[in-house]
């Protein structure tokens, strides 16, 4: 009985050993498992922090307060690219500040006027440390295009690229967009011109800035808004990729045939009735630029003495008084001439002038296909966001009156590099054409005067012009921001 008893002892342990292993040999299969899963995780985590400090250390404008974009953004030319910039994918780090509040902005004007209130508006969200709702465009202006601002520039683009300064949304958060839309927030039309310590004491929860054009200063603010507004400018604001495509198609099309000139025709109906400028215009089309004026009640200047205003050099050239120009300044007429512009007032009659010295007439209209255009027609913005790309790449810049784009242009050449881009005289001009057209002037003489007027008008660095209390007459913040040029005097 002993040894029975001894015997099934030893095959009833038998086993429960055996479990006893089997938990043991489970107990360190686990063990492994966590060991490998934590180290895993901890390499992922050292990976992920290398790489924040990597584009925290790496060299590059998004370090700190913003700079401007750096010489790389240049244009390309040649036939091995048409592109306007070089893109760059790296990402700034996002920056981590205290929201004060959620700033929106109802941009006023064409594409332009538009962008350069756009580089305004971040750069004041920078300052009082706000977030930015996504700008919402004109509608109701006089071209009356229904374009939002992602069907004109990359909206995604402009938020990411700007993250390291500030935090930009597409809309607001639920919980404060049922307030905006019952208007429960602050609307006020900035002060024209003002210093950025205006906007010092905004403490809304939500402002909305319902007027945006020349909101800032063109001088005397911190280096650092200045550089941010630049850096908005040239970098941020990227047109959409249907648009770039065609830009650099047309821009492709135009340098497979050589040097091209961009001529901003300003000579549109909008701009005419605006200005009261009717020379050369028949005694009708006077009459229905004058009730176009008078039908648009935010124009607030009614009576306008046309010829008094073009002596003053107030007035956009003519067809016919560009061709002079153009002429006298030696221009090749041989040389492709893009005109960037809309319809122009009187159509094929008042550009006969310019047609027949300057042969090689081009379009956007006649160098692409009607289809090509078919999705930007009715939509002024996004077709001058054409010209704006060709005008940049161009080799030289005419504009023949300073409106909006042409001083943007302007500042945009300087910084891809000074590009050749003649301001016009008019004032100058105005009185020398009416001397040559009284023949009390000969062609030789009025040329060389042409070309002496504008000797120091080609784009060159030079410092902007300051006029105390009179920012309307100084220089413009954007076409020239010497605070973002490698080379200023």
């Amino acid at each position: 009985m002993g040894s029975e008893w001894r015997g099934e002892r030893h095959h009833g342990l038998k086993p429960h050993a055996e479990a006893k292993a089997e938990r043991l040999k489970s107990r360190s299969k686990f063990k492994v498992w966590m060991i490998r899963t934590t180290t895993t995780v901890l390499l992922w985590t050292c990976l992920l922090q290398l790489t924040a400090l990597g584009q925290t250390w790496a060299p590059s404008v998004w370090s700190g307060w913003s700079s401007c974009p750096p010489p790389a953004d240049v244009p390309i030319h040649g036939k091995q690219s048409t592109s306007i910039f070089i893109n760059k994918t790296v990402l700034p780090p996002k920056r981590i500040y205290r929201n004060n509040g959620y700033m929106m902005v109802s941009c006023n004007g064409g594409l332009n006027q538009m962008r350069a209130a756009i580089c305004d508006m971040v750069a004041i969200a920078r300052y009082l440390n706000v977030t930015l709702i996504v700008p919402e465009l004109d509608k109701t202006s006089f071209w009356s295009d229904p374009s939002e601002f992602q069907d004109i520039f990359d909206i995604d683009h402009f938020i990411t690229s700007l993250r390291d300064e500030v935090r930009i949304l597409k809309e607001l958060p639920p919980r404060l967009k049922w307030r905006a839309e019952k208007g429960m927030m602050y609307t006020m039309p900035p002060v024209s011109w003002s210093d950025i310590s205006y906007y010092k004491n905004q403490k809304h929860k939500i402002v909305h800035f319902n007027r945006t054009d020349t909101r800032l200063a063109n001088n005397g603010l911190p280096l650092e808004i200045q550089k941010l507004r630049c850096r908005v400018n040239f970098a941020a604001l990227r047109f959409t990729s249907q648009i770039e495509e065609l830009g650099r198609r047309v821009i492709r099309i135009l340098q497979q045939n050589g040097p091209f000139l961009v001529l901003h025709l300003r000579y549109e109906m909008d701009m005419l009735a605006f200005s009261g400028c009717t020379h050369g215009c028949t005694d009708e089309e006077a009459e229905e630029l004058t009730r176009m004026r008078y039908a648009y009640p935010w124009w607030k200047e009614k009576v306008i003495n046309s010829e008094l205003k073009r002596k003053d050099g107030l007035c956009p050239l003519t067809p016919e008084e560009t061709a002079l120009v153009l002429r006298a300044l030696d221009v090749d007429r041989h040389t492709q001439v893009y005109i960037a512009a809309g319809e122009i007032y009187g159509g094929e009659r008042r550009m006969r002038a310019l047609s027949n010295v300057f042969p090689n007439l081009v379009r956007k209209e006649t160098l692409l296909e009607p289809s090509d255009l078919q999705h930007f027609q009715n939509h002024s913005s996004q077709m001058a966001a054409l010209d704006y790309m060709v005008s940049l790449a161009s080799d030289t810049f005419v504009p023949t009156y300073d409106g909006n784009m042409a001083k943007v242009v302007e500042g945009h050449r300087r910084h891809l590099g000074f590009k050749k881009t003649i301001t016009i005289d008019r004032k100058v001009l105005m009185e020398l054409i009416d001397q040559y057209a009284n023949e009390t002037l000969g062609w030789e003489d009025f040329s060389s005067s042409v070309k002496a007027t504008h000797a120091n008008r080609m784009g060159r660095p030079t410092r902007r012009v300051m006029i105390p209390d009179r920012p309307k007459e100084e220089d413009y913040f954007y076409s020239n921001p010497q605070e973002c040029l490698q080379e200023s005097l």
